[in-house]
């Protein structure tokens, strides 16, 4: 391992895909496009691409950083599943970061973290935890940041982690999934 990570980090949780390659507190580059789905698809390609735009290869790469949410569940689940993927492969560690945590290293101070959320709501930190709540309702809210700040935060947050072991990221989900099991009972196999 190098006394300076190599770090990719990458976030799929709103509706974009997102990466940022750093060399310690470097920025080397970012790349990010919006899409509303697609990121399953495009995810690999725009890291393949981004490394190969700085001249190096997955081999060289320290560690991970993937963003977990909150956020779109189709797309934290691609991101940490690719990030855990990739981790395990390239035996080195991912780090899980919370969209509240790349969020305070952009905020101004004085500004309120808020992750936007369907209908107008948004998630809030509070003295007693995440919070969701009426977006109109957050006092002073910080501007949404682009996704390649995004991505870029989450890659500056896990440089502060490494070379520290890290579990495997999981979702940072604040509320059940809008889908809800079947109310029938299962038909019955014929054998």
């Amino acid at each position: 391992m190098a006394s300076v990570p190599l770090v990719l980090g990458f976030d799929t949780s709103g509706a974009y895909c997102a990466a940022a390659l750093l060399r310690g507190g470097h920025l080397l580059g970012t790349a990010s496009e919006e899409m509303a789905k697609g990121q399953a698809e495009r995810l690999m390609d725009l890291l393949h691409d981004l490394l190969k735009d700085h001249e190096t290869a997955w081999t060289n790469l320290d560690a991970l950083a993937v963003g977990t949410g909150p956020g779109n569940f189709t797309g934290i689940r691609i991101g940490v599943s690719a990030a855990r993927g990739l981790a395990l492969g390239l035996g080195i560690p991912a780090y899980g970061v919370t969209g509240f945590e790349a969020r305070a290293r952009l905020a101004a101070p004085g500004h309120t973290v808020a992750i936007p959320a369907p209908r107008d709501m948004a998630y809030s930190m509070t003295p007693s935890g995440p919070q969701l709540g009426p977006i109109s309702d957050i006092s002073n809210p910080a501007p949404p940041p682009a996704p390649d700040e995004m991505a870029h935060a989450i890659a500056a947050y896990a440089t502060t982690l490494w070379p520290t072991p890290a579990p495997p990221p999981a979702p940072y989900y604040l509320r059940a999934p809008d889908a809800a099991p079947a109310r029938d009972a299962p038909p019955a196999i014929l054998t």
